[in-house]
C-alpha cells in the first residue's frame, strides 16, 4: 500500500486539518453526559446529541480525509477491534438491554476513526499537540465556569471540588484532563519543542485546576507517570535529569515539610472506613465479584453497559471489563497495554517515546479506580496518542 513520505522532523502541517478536527470531536464525544449542574441546564438527551453527532461527524471527516482508506498497521488497534467483536457477541445476549448494541455501535465508529488517522501515525508529536489544545479547550470552560458561577463550580454535593459549571464533568474528569495536559507539555519543554512560556501558561493553570479538583487518582497518575517518563529521558536530556532531581527533592521535602497539609488533601474529609474502602468502591468490587455468574458471562461478560453495577459506579477499569468483556476482554485489554509498553521499551530514548510512557504508565496507574479501557473513552483516546507516537516514520 502507497504511503506518502514523511520527513524525519514531521509538523502539525503534514497532518491535514480535518484530521485535526476529527481528533477534536474523538475529544467531545469521550467527554460523557453526566456531572454537575451547569450554569444552562443542558438535558441528557441534548448532550448525548452533541456528543454522537460529533462522533458521526468525525468519523466523517476522517473518511472525507482518507478516501483512499490508507491505513497504517497498528497491533493496538487490531486487539482493540477484537475486544469490539467480544463486546458485540456478549451484548447480542441483551443482557444489558438494547443499549449495549448502542454502546457497540458507537465503540465501531470510534475504532473506525481512529484506523482511518493511522494513516498520519507517523512517530512525530501531531497528535500529542492536537490532544493537549482538544483538552485545554476543555480546561478553559471549566476555568470560566469557575469565574462566572463559582457556586456552581464547587458544589456542596461534591464536597466543594471542582466541577464544569458549563459542560457537566465530574471532578475525576477534570483532573484527569489537567494532569495529561500538565504532564504532556512539561514533556515537550524538556524536548524544547514548545518554550517556556508557553509551556508556563499551559501547565501552571492545568495543576491548580487539578488541586481544586481534589483527584487522588490523577495526581498519583500524574507524579508516576512523570517519574517514570523522566527516568526514560535520563541519559540523553540533561534538563530532564535536572527535572527528575529537583522532582525529587521537592516531593521529598513537602513530603516531611507538609506532611499534615497533605493529608487533609487526600483524606478530603472522609471518616477512615470511607478512605480504606475508597470511597466505597471495594463494596461494589466485592459484590460484583462474588456474584454468580454462567461460563459464558465469565468468558465473555454480559455486554457492554455504563460501568455500574447494582446501580453503583464500578470505577475499576478491570473490573468494569470483565463485567462487561469477561475474561477474554481482560486478556485482550492487557494484550495492548503489553504490547504499546513493550514497543515503548525497545524505542531509543526521545521526547516521543517519553510522551508515549508518560501516557501509557497514566492510563496503567488510573485503572484501578477509574474505568474505561474497554470502551470509547478518553483513556482509549490517551493510548491512541501513544501509538501514533511508537509508530515508525512512513516510507513511500
Amino acid at each position: 500500500m502507497a504511503l506518502a513520505r514523511v520527513e524525519p522532523q514531521a509538523t502539525t502541517e503534514s497532518t491535514p486539518r480535518a484530521a485535526a478536527v476529527a481528533w477534536g470531536l474523538l475529544i467531545l464525544n469521550t467527554l460523557g453526559s453526566t456531572g454537575a449542574q451547569t450554569v444552562i441546564p443542558l438535558p441528557r438527551s441534548v448532550i448525548q446529541l452533541v456528543t454522537m453527532g460529533a462522533l458521526v461527524i468525525a468519523f466523517a471527516l476522517a473518511l472525507l480525509a482518507n478516501l483512499k482508506l490508507r491505513i497504517r498497521p497498528s497491533a493496538y488497534l487490531l486487539l482493540l477491534s477484537l475486544l469490539l467483536v467480544v463486546s458485540i457477541l456478549s451484548s447480542l445476549h441483551l443482557e444489558s438491554g438494547l443499549g449495549a448494541l448502542f454502546r457497540c455501535f458507537r465503540l465501531a465508529m470510534f475504532i473506525g476513526t481512529l484506523w482511518l488517522l493511522t494513516r498520519w501515525w507517523n512517530g512525530s508529536t501531531n497528535f500529542v499537540r492536537f490532544h493537549i489544545k482538544g483538552y485545554a479547550v476543555v480546561l478553559v470552560s471549566v476555568a470560566i465556569g469557575l469565574v462566572v458561577a463559582p457556586g456552581k463550580a464547587l458544589p456542596d454535593i461534591y464536597g466543594g471540588r471542582l466541577t464544569g459549571a458549563l459542560w457537566p464533568l465530574t471532578p475525576p474528569q477534570i483532573g484527569q484532563y489537567a494532569a495529561v495536559v500538565a504532564g504532556l507539555t512539561l514533556l515537550l519543554w524538556l524536548g524544547k519543542r514548545v518554550d517556556r512560556r508557553s509551556a508556563l501558561i499551559v501547565t501552571v493553570p492545568a495543576i491548580v485546576l487539578l488541586m481544586l479538583t481534589h483527584t487522588r487518582t490523577a495526581t498519583i497518575g500524574l507524579i508516576i507517570a512523570l517519574l517514570v517518563a523522566l527516568f526514560s529521558l535520563w541519559l540523553t536530556n540533561s534538563r530532564a535529569r535536572k527535572v527528575f532531581t529537583w522532582f525529587a527533592l521537592v516531593a521529598a521535602v513537602a513530603a516531611i515539610a507538609l506532611g499534615s497539609l497533605l493529608q487533609a488533601w487526600f483524606l478530603r474529609g472522609q471518616t477512615e472506613d470511607n478512605f480504606s474502602t475508597l470511597t466505597g468502591r471495594a463494596k461494589v468490587w466485592d459484590a460484583l465479584l462474588e456474584a454468580p455468574r454462567t461460563v459464558g458471562e465469565n468468558l465473555f461478560g454480559v455486554g457492554l453497559g455504563d460501568k455500574s453495577y447494582a446501580g453503583l459506579p464500578i470505577d475499576n477499569s478491570w473490573l468494569a471489563v470483565f463485567h462487561e468483556q469477561g475474561l477474554v476482554g481482560c486478556a485482550l485489554v492487557a494484550a495492548f497495554l503489553l504490547v504499546l509498553a513493550g514497543v515503548a521499551a525497545l524505542r531509543p530514548p526521545s521526547v516521543e517515546r517519553a510522551c508515549a510512557i508518560f501516557l501509557i504508565v497514566y492510563c496503567v496507574s488510573a485503572s484501578y479506580t477509574e474505568a474505561g479501557l474497554g470502551d470509547a473513552s478518553p483513556y482509549l483516546l490517551h493510548l491512541a496518542v501513544a501509538g501514533s507516537l511508537l509508530a515508525r516514520k512512513a516510507t513511500a
